[in-house]
């Protein structure tokens, strides 16, 4: 089920993503399909009984091949595409079959190289396509002079524009799909450098306290037989040591737990975006004069409502807003986080929104959430210093 739920919301599947689920593969399916709309001239010219019966009959076989290699050719093109040389088989077929129909049944199949010019800017290289659309051009132009040479003339800007504006959807695809690699990259890089961090912070913490913490160890063992009270001072600097060390670490794990604003920000875009609901965020917010408890305090109320955004709202859309606000008790920092959805079971709030509630009146914030409307909003505020007072160092 919740495979589905990117292709769900607002009906889009990602960009340059093959299909996964059944929904995604009809989504995809349709977005191509429906350009199968120009095939009305051929059907009407079948139709009509202009030709023979074989040669109806022949026409009619040679459309379904030509419609199902290029469905084959483009739809297979956006998930695990074929090799360079399959793909130049099943074009050079796809002209065979155009120039066949074109040439013997008339004028009314020359659109046939627009389906043609299309596959050529989906599936060649962008420098191979450079010379394939206007090939495929100058093809349709020649075979279209022999019935109507006006609707071959009429069809050159449309099959060139078509075929070059392929290129920039693909190109446009390639992109997403370098961006997203990137994206991972980055947060990759950035794990490992928390890592990295981290190891430095326990190396410094605890390198000197562990280091002083054998040495007197030592100390205590040699002075034991012959001056136990050195020796009960030894052991008792080893256990402030240990004390001092162990508060250390504890403060060192508080401030990597501790949630940042910024970093829950880019955290829901990420998570929103997954999920399929798009996502409208501030730029990145100013946090001067905002305490430490206060900003975290904002940081959970953000994680716990797009959290709820993303599991129960339904929603296809979210906006998160954070800005500064002059209230009867003072400035605060305030964050809306508010959806189309549903707004959840409706049954009061539950054990999030009410940890939320006491963990902000801690930092002497408040919260406010609710239905409005078609959806659900969630308002935080915490208490920031005066404008003023900021960096005075009062």
């Amino acid at each position: 089920m919740t495979e589905e739920r990117p292709a769900r919301a607002g009906g889009d599947v990602p960009i340059g993503r093959p299909p996964t689920v059944r929904r995604e593969v009809l989504v995809k399916l349709l977005w191509i399909g429906v350009w199968l709309i120009f095939l009305g001239s051929p059907l009407d010219d079948l139709i009509g009984g202009a030709h023979s019966t074989d040669a109806t009959a022949a026409g009619a076989c040679g459309l379904a091949a030509f419609v199902g290699v290029y469905l084959a050719l483009v739809f297979r093109n956006m998930g695990r595409p074929f090799s360079g040389r399959a793909v130049v088989g099943l074009l050079l077929l796809l002209a065979v079959l155009a120039s066949v129909l074109a040439w013997t049944l008339g004028s009314a199949w020359l659109g046939l190289y627009v389906y043609l010019s299309v596959a050529c800017g989906a599936t060649l290289p962008p420098r191979a396509a450079y010379w394939a659309i206007p090939a495929t051009t100058v093809l349709m132009y020649a075979v279209g002079t022999r019935s109507d040479e006006g609707e071959a003339r009429g069809l050159i800007l449309l099959t060139a524009l078509i075929g070059f504006g392929m290129t920039g959807i693909r190109q446009l695809i390639h992109t997403t799909i370098e961006l997203r690699k990137a994206r991972a990259t980055v947060a990759q890089l950035a794990a490992n450098e928390e890592r990295l961090r981290l190891a430095r912070d326990l190396h410094d913490l605890l390198g000197h306290s562990l280091s002083l913490i054998t040495l007197k160890s030592e100390l205590a063992g040699r002075m034991l037989p012959g001056h136990p009270d050195k020796a009960a001072q030894q052991v008792a600097d080893i256990e402030q040591v240990s004390r001092q060390a162990l508060v250390d670490v504890r403060e060192a794990v508080t401030g990597y737990r501790r949630p940042r604003l910024a970093v829950e920000l880019a955290g829901s875009q990420v998570a929103l975006t997954a999920a399929g609901v798009t996502a409208e965020l501030p730029a990145e917010p100013d946090l001067a004069g905002v305490p430490e408890e206060a900003e975290s305090a904002l940081a959970w109320a953000l994680r716990e409502a797009v959290t709820n955004v993303v599991r129960h709202s339904g929603a296809e859309r979210c906006l998160i807003q954070v800005a500064r606000r002059q209230t009867l008790d003072g400035p605060v920092l305030e964050l809306t986080v508010e959806d189309n959805g549903s707004g959840g079971s409706g049954k009061g709030p539950g054990n999030g929104l009410t940890g939320l509630t006491e963990r902000l009146e801690k930092a002497g914030g408040t919260l406010e959430a609710g239905r409005t409307g078609p959806g659900f909003r969630l308002v935080a505020r915490v208490p920031t210093a005066p404008a003023g007072d900021v960096g005075s160092g009062a």
